[in-house]
């Protein structure tokens, strides 16, 4: 937790310099909105204009968590496993995607509450699973450190590796539980606002897990000003571990990509943590989960896609990698006012 203090704002000038080099494209001035945006802010945070994003993948936190006890979901917790090691074997939805638009992906085991079998999974296990919220802390502020830590150390781990964008992405049944507890907390919102039907609840487990979700705030009483004992208290690894992947992108200077409800909680957290490390997030979508817009709006981010998306495992997140690759075609192009006979468009107030 020590390197949070290694975080700087932006790069200044480099993005000055994508600004310029965008505005040399031949085409009307921010036209192509939020995707110039996107461009200008990678360039700050890795403090050139002229960058690749060529080598990128996904980063799959996976751990289980004791709330699922109370039936606040449809599946129960062998799912979790069953599901990270199809992400190991390459058989998953994640991978199906991130095939598609040349991308690694990585299933972290920092928390199941059973081992899996596979030299694929990245073994970073706390404990097995969390404790029940409803009746206590998820975990100790020691564990919550130390799967924070776990998300750095990725990072640091990726960047040695030449990545260039890692996308944020979460397996764990009982997670949008966990999540919205945790968005209760950050947005000052009632359960019943923050909380979704998750994987597919009925009305009544939906009415169960608003419940459950209001014992668990009232039982643990976190410190709406402190990160690190809401994460403790209400959290999961898997949340805990995004949120020290989205800390290490400040620390180690390398965008990293929110994905849906659950990814945004972990990147809200980090924000708590250290409120210049937002300026390294991107944000993909907006998830179908109630807080899915309000967790963005308190965060200040504003999301590129909007397809009612809720899948999870950063499936959303992937699906910003192409929109980047369009972009970074146009800015690249040799389509500019300096190549060509078109009059320059100029900045109207």
């Amino acid at each position: 937790m020590d390197r949070i203090e290694q975080i700087k704002p932006l790069d200044c000038f480099a993005k000055e310099r994508a600004k310029n080099k965008w505005n040399n494209v031949a085409k009307p001035l921010h036209s192509l909105g939020l995707l110039e945006e996107s461009i200008i802010r990678i360039a700050g945070i890795t403090g050139q204009e002229n960058f690749t994003l060529d080598k990128r993948c996904a980063v799959v936190m996976c751990s289980d968590n004791g709330v699922v006890c109370e039936g606040v979901t449809q599946s129960d917790s062998s799912v979790t496993s069953i599901v990270a090691e199809s992400i190991a074997k390459g058989t998953s939805n994640i991978n199906n995607i991130a095939k598609v638009f040349d991308a690694d992906v990585f299933a972290v085991d920092i928390g199941m509450n059973k081992d899996v079998c596979s030299q694929s999974i990245v073994n970073r296990k706390i404990s097995y699973g969390t404790n029940n919220i409803a009746v206590g802390a998820a975990m100790t502020k020691e564990q919550a450190e130390k799967a924070v830590s776990v998300g750095i150390d990725i990072v640091k781990e990726c960047c040695e590796s030449g990545y260039k964008i890692i996308v944020t992405g979460e397996m764990g049944i009982g997670n949008t539980t966990t999540s919205s507890a945790i968005a209760c907390i950050l947005l000052g919102l009632s359960a019943n606002e923050t909380t979704g039907r998750g994987a597919g609840l009925d009305t009544e487990g939906l009415i169960k897990k608003i419940s459950v979700i209001e014992r668990a705030i009232e039982v643990n009483r976190p410190d709406p000003n402190n990160a690190v004992d809401i994460l403790m208290k209400l959290g999961g690894y898997d949340i805990a571990g995004m949120t020290g992947l989205f800390l290490g992108g400040a620390i180690y200077r390398i965008p990293i990509v929110i994905d849906g409800f659950i990814s945004a909680a972990a990147a809200a957290l980090a924000m708590k943590i250290s409120p210049t490390a937002k300026e390294y997030f991107l944000c993909s979508h907006v998830s179908g989960e109630p807080a899915g817009k309000k967790i963005l709006e308190f965060m200040g981010m504003k999301p590129l896609i909007t397809a009612e998306m809720r899948l999870g495992e950063g499936t959303g997140g992937i699906f910003l990698l192409p929109l980047l690759d369009g972009a970074m075609a146009v800015y690249n192009s040799a389509h500019k006012f300096d190549n060509l006979p078109i009059e320059r468009y100029i900045e109207l107030k």
